[in-house]
């Protein structure tokens, strides 16, 4: 897991053919903005959230979003903890980003 700042967040996800963005916000919160080609999994769904996570490609390279970035941190963690090899937490989270959003 690494955390990025919104720049090298949106840059190297412009850039990675494998990326997946994941969004571990609630329905209310997406339902406010989101970026366009994010999946949402809610966080605080607990059991549910990590069987849906085991769903997931491992191989894929995963930029994991929320509000202020302190639950997608949490989500990289368990994520880790998962198999998964290459997470990135977006620093700031959704309320600072400055990319395409979907309302």
């Amino acid at each position: 897991m690494a955390d990025l700042t919104q720049e090298e967040w949106a840059s190297q996800l412009a850039t990675d053919d494998n990326a997946f963005v994941l969004d571990v916000r609630t329905e209310e919160e997406v339902a406010e903005g989101f970026i366009p080609t994010a999946t949402n999994l809610d966080i605080y769904e607990g059991q549910a959230f990590v069987d849906e996570l085991e769903k997931l490609d491992k191989s894929k390279t995963y930029y994991v979003y929320c509000r202020s970035g302190k639950r997608s941190a949490q989500a990289c963690s368990i994520m880790h903890g998962l198999g998964f090899e290459k997470t990135y937490n977006l620093l700031g989270g959704f309320m600072e980003w400055e990319g395409d959003v979907k309302e």
